[in-house]
């Protein structure tokens, strides 16, 4: 009699995790016995939703038990669409339902929590996605088959989640995988339905729910109803999603409650930018203010509240202070930031809009270069305080030839080196994941070396793709 479908993955999958188990299994691993029982018997959750944790302002909330999820535990090394009802707090900016994804394996607890980047909103062009107009990801929501390999920008965003990357290897690579996708354009933080006007009049006003927040929220509960407490976890993202893994690192930290925690944030850096700051001096104040009005930030009870009701050292008129106290409440985690000083993507998003000085440049190279200065001063201030952290390092390379010099962790790891200190970001990353003592900060000086590497047939045919 054949095997059915489900059953060969499940002794495929089998053999290919007890082929990989290492010598020395890592924190959060199962045994060689325990993983043939996994396969059979997959493990239940052990740190579920409290009764206490489903109320107040930001619970954590989940589906009706009635109601199917589309999640089967046995089937491992695949990608499943989670999908999160309404009565867990989870919705898309378009007020569609909101999914996550999540790859499974046998042999451990380890998890990487990925959040997708993808931009921002805080206006009718932005949150529609106008021609011309640097807006949010998936503003018409996110698809079931989303992982699928017909969508590379997904599926094969960062070697941190795919299963066998030819570029580089990374040990999230045998971690349970969770996908956490962007449809909110708030960096995962907002929580607010917002009503924009059509500035042309012409077609009628637009309901956005920025929803990232309650999002967040939704997927713990999820995850503490359905996977086992890691022994490790990895929360990480770039971009958007870089923001989103350091805005949420506490909430999801302290909820998930893994025996050792990591964050890498990829090119999603929050300023240190007081709330009146000058801009000529704090180029971000602008955008911040902006933000915390239309996300609903401030709201009395609101994200900020929440957020300082678990890190109390947060300075909420200064929210670059995220990064001490972070560091300050979890000692013995390790934390990184990394971007490039060249980066043009998310410093657009950052002033363009907001500065008269690059509105009215004359030339693309003109407003290029104040984009530059000014990202470069908010870098140097940020590089300066992570500096005094011995557990939360700042990794700053200056330009790479892919996507704007935005993101570093996208496609590959490759040319994010800092040539002046012999140093690739596979260094910065393995001190985050693997190091001790503190973690390494390195910043390069001059972009002279990287602009002089030879054409990158990968990083265009990627380019053309985004483009």
């Amino acid at each position: 009699m054949a095997l059915s479908r489900h059953v060969a993955v499940v002794l495929l999958g089998g053999a290919v995790a007890l082929s990989s188990l290492p010598s020395q299994a890592e924190q959060g691993d199962y045994g060689f016995f325990e993983t043939i029982r996994n396969l059979i018997s997959p493990p239940q959750a052990n740190n579920k939703v409290q009764p206490a944790q489903r109320t107040g302002q930001y619970p954590l909330l989940s589906r009706d038990t009635a109601r199917a999820d589309g999640f089967d535990p046995a089937a491992y090394y695949q990608w499943q669409t989670v999908q999160l009802p309404a009565e867990t707090g989870a919705i898309c900016g378009n007020g569609s339902p909101y999914k996550v994804f999540v790859n499974r394996v046998p042999d451990t607890t380890n998890t990487i929590i990925y959040m997708e980047g993808g931009g921002a909103c805080w206006d009718y062009a932005s949150c529609t996605g106008a021609t011309g107009v640097r807006g949010a990801r998936n503003p018409n929501g996110v698809p079931d088959d989303y992982m699928k390999l017909l969508n590379p920008g997904a599926s094969l965003v960062s070697p941190f989640v795919t299963r066998v990357s030819p570029f580089d290897a990374v040990k999230t690579q045998g971690w349970n995988m969770v996908y956490v996708p962007y449809c909110t354009g708030d960096i995962y933080s907002g929580d607010k339905v917002a009503v924009y006007d059509d500035p042309t009049g012409q077609k009628p006003p637009l309901v956005w729910h920025h929803n990232g927040l309650r999002n967040t929220r939704a997927i713990t509960a999820w995850l503490k109803d359905n996977l086992p407490r890691p022994g490790q976890m990895l929360s990480t993202g770039c971009s958007a999603g870089g923001a989103g893994s350091l805005i949420s690192y506490d909430s999801v930290r302290s909820d998930l409650a893994p025996t050792s925690a990591y964050l890498i944030d990829d090119s999603g850096p929050i300023f240190p930018t007081p709330s009146n700051g000058n801009p000529a001096e704090y180029p971000s104040q602008p955008l911040m203010s902006k933000i915390r009005e239309v996300w609903g930030l401030d709201a009395p009870n609101g994200p900020l509240a929440f957020l300082a009701a678990g890190l109390p050292q947060i300075d909420l008129n200064e929210l670059g202070s995220i990064y001490p106290a972070l560091a300050n409440k979890h000692r013995n985690d390790r934390l990184g930031q990394t971007h490039f000083w060249q980066d043009l993507n998310y410093s657009s998003y950052s002033y363009e809009r907001f500065h008269d000085d690059i509105q009215q440049a004359p030339t693309q190279a003109a407003k290029e270069a104040l984009i530059h200065a000014k990202w470069g001063a908010d870098t140097q201030r940020l590089a300066a305080r992570l500096n005094g952290l011995d557990n939360f390092g700042g990794y700053f390379p200056q330009y790479r030839a892919l996507n704007e010099s935005h993101c570093t962790t996208i496609v590959d790891f490759k040319n994010g080196d800092v040539q002046a200190q012999n140093l690739e970001l596979k260094n910065f990353i393995d001190s985050v994941l693997d190091g001790n003592g503190k973690v390494l900060d390195a910043s390069e000086a001059s972009d002279a070396a990287d602009k002089a590497k030879p054409f990158n047939l990968l990083y265009w045919l990627v380019d053309q793709l985004l483009a």
